[in-house]
């Protein structure tokens, strides 16, 4: 790997920060643990910052230096500095996807479960071909067509975590207002009815829930706005996801992390039950064809 400046991922952020905490663990200080190594200069420094890459015989060699011999802390840390600049097949469309989207994929397709209360769309795992396209269409005002079906395409792709095989497929939790299931198309007002039996058909997957927030629905963190809550295996932290038109940021540290799922407890809590939310979106779905 080069030792180049890189781009700091949420995944050598990650990395960074694991090995940081293993290496306050251990008492050792940053020139400490570098001499130990037989490293000059910052390039500790620069891996923990995630603006330096780490080979697999590097990391092993810290590993042993902090003392870590617990083969699940290393095996998660081995695939993670593995991964940091992980390719996967949304690089075809890098034309048209920005860094943090491609970095947001890739996170979504290592996570073991996905939170997600969505105030504003039906979330991107959940939609439709057509919802897909006709929602990137109005939100991604700078698009040229050609790019907006590579975009819809792209979210299209990103569904197969939900049914991945090789590991268990993606958990995913969504909570989605009432009002959001009430959007009409004008040009096209099949969308919704086939968006509607979209979240039907996904619901009967084992790993998937749905909840609907109801209109009356008593007020909960989630109106100030939405996020994703992304959960990896292992040791690996979690991490939130928070976006607006200018693109996704994210909360990474511990308190933050925590303070979000406790957000999503209360929205669980004051949205409808699976059973009842399912009711409501197959009322829904027929009352579309009257």
């Amino acid at each position: 790997m080069s030792n180049s400046p890189l781009v700091p991922t949420v995944r050598r952020r990650q990395l960074g920060k694991a090995l940081r905490g293993l290496r306050n663990t251990a008492g050792l200080t940053l020139d400490g643990a570098a001499e130990t190594m037989g490293w000059k200069g910052p390039k500790l420094s620069k891996i923990e910052n995630a603006t330096q890459s780490l080979r697999p015989a590097e990391l092993a060699g810290l590993l042993t230096v902090y003392g870590v011999s617990d083969p699940e802390v290393s095996t998660a840390l081995d695939s993670l500095a593995k991964d940091a600049g992980k390719r996967g097949w949304w690089q075809t469309y890098g034309g048209v996807l920005s860094p943090a989207y491609a970095d947001y994929i890739s996170l979504e397709t290592d996570a073991e479960s996905i939170r997600i209360y969505s105030p504003g769309l039906i979330p991107g795992l959940l939609q439709s071909a057509a919802y897909a396209r006709e929602t990137i269409a109005a939100i991604a005002m700078t698009r040229t067509p050609e790019e907006v079906t590579a975009l819809a395409e792209v979210r299209q792709a990103r569904q197969a975590v939900l049914s991945r095989t090789g590991r268990p497929p993606l958990e995913l939790w969504a909570i989605i207002p009432e009002a959001v299931l009430h959007q009409r198309f004008a040009v096209r007002p099949a969308i919704m009815r086939e968006q509607l039996q979209r979240l039907l058909d996904a619901a009967e997957l084992p790993n998937v829930t749905i909840q609907v927030m109801p209109l009356e629905a008593t007020l909960h963190p989630g109106t100030i706005g939405g996020f994703n809550l992304i959960g990896f295996p292992g040791p690996l932290p979690d991490v939130v996801q928070l976006e607006n038109l200018l693109g996704s940021s994210y909360v990474e540290d511990a308190d933050g992390v925590k303070l979000h799922a406790a957000a999503f407890e209360r929205i669980q809590a004051a949205a409808l039950p699976p059973e009842d939310s399912l009711a409501l979106i197959a009322r829904m779905e027929e009352g579309t064809r009257k």
